[in-house]
């Protein structure tokens, strides 16, 4: 077992340090996400640094370990469905496929591993003891928790060390259920991809040097759900699904409240915001690394009951729910987020009103990114944004950048003694600030929208600057700072001349 941990973390370091040598640039992270924080640009391919030594981990294992034929299919199905889910989050690294697309693969991967052999027919109830078969019902819920937990990795995986740390914890827990159970492989695949893990967060922690990516972070979420279901159909319904979802708690609620936030606004499900925990957390004044070490203390509380859920199989469910949920209303009240996450009742109120004015927001938003092929500076692209502004309500709005500052006043006279509405946020290069009077919205309709319109000019000034910059042929860094400055780039983009990549 301690010879297979330590192989993965050898691997894993060995991995990393030859795809920071030789492939530093292919699936860099693309600096011009507007719902990360700032970052020096990195690889994305830490994924498959994890996988290469898990693949060998795994063929150390079965030669000391073999298993018996039935047991040794399960098993290779979760691997081979695994690297098949990699392959899938690495494509979109290269060349991102869409939302629907990439679910849809899921879905197919998933479906292929049930079929193959991962399935779960019987639920043992915990607190009664009574086996209930689960007949159709059982493949639907094997491909919901695969694709579930696949996504809930990648999700999570907003800040350096985060994703890692948390499939970590998750990993040994494995480890010790297989142990203590008697599941002497499982234990070993575990304990392989934990050293792999350790040797990752080695340059993933903060400040990183190389992401997970999506293949990374889809390969870990699949590899986890997998083997948490490899041994259901021995009893062992405990760890395959209720102490798994114990450790998981935290990002299960925050993805959950995300999706409902999502929902009610109007936004696409899967659309990535800044409102996640960790981005509360930094926003609030948290450093990255004190953020992703809050952010470990209390996945660890959750740990403790998972094994708890565990030792007893079960039988105190009721309570280990009570005391999670106290943990986790402590836990967000005393940073002072609480009552804004949990305020369900008003955003339902004004959820019609809202997908509205959303659906109207992101086709405004739409027609801004079009523009960015029609025009030839920034300076008209300025003017259609004072268009956008203007529809949406806002009096006032600001820009600031390295190169300048740019201010539109829907009414440069003003109406004096006019209570106003002040939004302001800083994104890596660019800050942008907002102004609307309090009569045209409310408050929360206001912050949405502003992040909306900021969000709108970063991706059209974005895309006008690459565009621009590709038609032009430009290679070096001079030919780069003359030709964003002599366009305005400098004083419009997010990005400052000396920091671009084209």
């Amino acid at each position: 077992m301690i010879l297979v941990g330590v192989i993965g973390i050898l691997v894993s370091l060995v991995l990393i340090s030859i795809i920071q040598k030789y492939l530093p640039s292919l699936g860099r992270r693309d600096l011009g996400d507007f719902h990360h924080g700032e970052g020096a640009p990195a690889s994305r391919l830490g994924g498959l640094a994890l996988v290469g030594s898990f693949v060998v981990t795994y063929w150390i294992i079965n030669i000391f370990s073999p298993l018996a034929a039935a047991d040794a299919a399960v098993y290779r199905t979760i691997f081979i469905a695994a690297l098949a889910m990699f392959c899938l989050g690495f494509w979109d690294d290269l060349k991102p496929l869409g939302a629907k697309r990439k679910l849809a693969g899921q879905i197919i991967i998933a479906g292929c591993a049930c079929w193959a052999g991962i399935h779960f027919d019987n639920f043992k109830n915990p607190l009664t003891g009574v086996i209930h078969p689960l007949g159709v019902f059982g493949p639907v819920l094997v491909v919901f928790w695969l694709v579930a937990l696949t996504n809930l990795i990648n999700l999570i995986d907003g800040i350096d060390g985060l994703a890692g740390g948390v499939a970590l914890m998750l990993m040994g827990l494995l480890a010790y259920v297989g142990f203590n159970s008697q599941m002497p492989y499982l234990s070993l695949c575990a304990l392989g991809m934990a050293g792999s893990l350790l040797g990752f967060l080695y340059f993933n922690f903060p400040p990183a040097k190389i992401y997970l990516g999506d293949g990374g972070a889809y390969f870990l979420g699949f590899l986890i759900a997998g083997l948490s279901l490899a041994n259901s159909h021995k009893g062992t319904i405990v760890a395959a699904l209720i102490a798994p979802l114990f450790a998981l708690a935290l990002p299960v609620i925050d993805v959950s409240l995300a999706i409902l936030r999502r929902g009610l606004k109007g936004l696409p499900l899967f659309r990535p915001d800044r409102k996640h925990l960790h981005h509360r957390l930094i926003s609030g004044g948290f450093s990255g690394t004190r953020a992703v070490l809050t952010l470990y203390g209390v996945s660890l509380v959750f740990l403790l009951l998972a094994l708890f859920a565990f030792w007893l199989e079960g039988r105190a469910l009721p309570i280990l729910l009570g005391f999670a949920g106290l943990v986790l209303l402590l836990f967000l009240g005393s940073f002072g987020f609480g009552r804004e996450w949990f305020s369900v009742g008003r955003v339902l109120g004004n959820s019609l009103q809202m997908r509205k004015i959303t659906e109207y927001a992101l086709t405004l938003s739409r027609w801004l990114e079009l523009e960015a092929e029609r025009r030839d500076s920034l300076d008209e692209m300025w003017s259609d944004y004072h268009f956008m502004l203007a529809r949406l309500g806002f009096s006032e709005a600001r820009l600031t950048l390295a190169g300048g500052q740019k201010i539109w006043v829907a009414n440069p006279g003003g109406t004096p003694g006019t209570e106003q509405h002040h939004w302001r946020q800083e994104y890596r290069r660019m800050t942008i600030e907002f102004v609307a009077e309090t009569r045209a919205m409310d408050r929360q309709l206001f912050v949405h929208l502003c992040e909306l319109a900021a969000e709108a000019w970063f991706k059209a000034a974005q895309r006008w600057c690459r565009l621009h910059a590709i038609a032009s042929g430009i290679q070096s860094r001079p030919e780069v700072e003359k030709c964003m400055n002599s366009r305005g780039c400098k004083i419009f983009c997010p990005h400052s001349a000396v920091n671009c990549d084209r």
